[in-house]
């Protein structure tokens, strides 16, 4: 059930906050409110930043005043229960973790956060965890059914300074798919723009998308599949799925691009979900002052299906 904010609000910007765009801010501040809406909600003026209008990407500073209207906000959701089994597990699937930083190898099936019907997600289950945390945030995302390294940060400036690279692309991530047939090995790039379809969230490439780019390498060959790293330049939602399914080499078990028959055989030799996995992600640590490259390993279930595959 929804619940609605009748009064507004004026919060002033701690030091910790600075630097944040408002429309992140206001995010933290608007739990259960739609994207969409905080971005109506700034075109049309009613997010105030000392009195004056602001853009989505307006960068805080230390003392603004951030003028909050009245909105339906979703009641938060209680965090679940710590002994749950499923919860339980994800202590067991954190590969890093310091003061500053959690690093998850997220199972399939469990989606980054709750809502849209769902009891909870892996921050949610995080949060159950570590009830003491002051501050757990995802960096990014990843879908549902893909599996892998997962960035939370357990303090603010450590999500500034994690999504500051991700704007500026010195961030990197490799994903391993095992994908329909002969990966052609011209296609070391794919950059077909996509367009992400609003009601129900297709992504499917178009003129009128936005400019995407994967590197791919030939990992392995199989009959009928390929194993293949993905190296995503962009973070367009689905882009690793649609980039391969555009070239005729849908992702084995991939419930929206997929490939029925691949699927199907697939299915023979005992797979049941996306072969899609965050393998590798590279990235600069400010409080360690170094670069670190965290690998999150296959489960058992993907490397049971490869050492059943015949190599081509």
């Amino acid at each position: 059930m929804d619940q609605i904010n009748h009064s507004v609000r004026i919060l002033e910007v701690s030091q910790e906050n600075a630097q944040q765009r408002i429309d992140n801010f206001l995010r933290l501040h608007l739990k259960g409110v739609p994207k969409s809406m905080i971005y109506r909600i700034i075109r049309k003026g009613e997010v105030r930043v000392n009195k004056k209008r602001i853009k989505p990407d307006y960068k805080l500073k230390s003392g603004d005043l951030v003028r909050i209207p009245p909105v339906r906000v979703a009641q938060e959701n209680v965090l679940p229960s710590p002994k749950l089994n499923k919860v339980a597990s994800l202590e067991h699937a954190i590969v890093y973790e310091d003061d500053a930083l959690i690093v998850l190898n997220k199972p399939s099936g469990i989606a980054v956060h709750g809502g849209s019907g769902l009891d909870f997600g892996a921050i949610e289950g995080l949060r159950a965890l570590r009830p003491d945390a002051r501050f757990l945030e995802l960096v990014h995302r990843l879908d549902k059914d893909t599996s892998g390294c997962l960035l939370i940060a357990k303090k603010r400036s450590m999500l500034r300074a994690l999504h500051e690279q991700l704007r500026n692309k010195t961030m990197h991530k490799q994903y391993l798919a095992l994908v329909k047939g002969a990966w052609d090995k011209k296609w070391r790039s794919v950059t077909e723009p996509l367009l992400k379809n609003a009601q129900n969230s297709i992504v499917k490439v178009s003129p009128q998308g936005k400019p995407s780019e994967t590197r791919f390498r030939i990992m392995q060959r199989y009959q009928n599949a390929t194993l293949i790293e993905a190296c995503p330049m962009t973070g367009r939602t689905h882009q690793i799925r649609v980039h391969t399914a555009c070239k005729g080499h849908n992702i084995a078990c991939d419930d929206r691009y997929g490939d029925d028959d691949f699927t199907n055989e697939m299915k023979t030799v005992g797979l049941n979900r996306l072969f899609l996995h965050a393998l590798h992600i590279t990235f600069y640590h400010p409080n360690l002052e170094k670069e670190l490259t965290i690998t999150s390993p296959l489960s058992e279930e993907l490397s049971s299906i490869l050492d059943k595959l015949k190599k081509s």
